[in-house]
């Protein structure tokens, strides 16, 4: 019988050092997409208002974080199916 991932083979319990390792990089893009949009929502407010050019930024903030979603959803399942293979050669 196969132990779910994140589980430690030999205690039965919770692998916190991998959690941590696959936790990290995850956290960073999602950092990095909600800062990137944020910065260009706090330029909308403070420089743009209610012009043409604050609507364009508020829509340049919605798209970053449309592409930031898939990214993240894309490294999600591709590093799900990594994990899967590792566990699969492991047997």
């Amino acid at each position: 019988m196969s132990l779910p991932p994140f589980i430690d083979r030999e205690s039965g319990e919770l692998d916190l050092g991998r959690i941590r390792a696959e936790v990290f990089p995850l956290a960073g893009l999602i950092l990095l997409f909600g800062g990137l949009a944020l910065l260009v929502f706090l330029l909308t407010l403070l420089v743009a208002g209610n012009s043409i050019l604050g609507g364009f930024l508020v829509v340049v903030t919605q798209f970053t974080f449309a592409v930031g979603t898939g990214i993240v959803l894309m490294y999600v399942v591709a590093r799900g199916i990594q994990l899967a293979d590792e566990e699969e050669q492991s047997r």
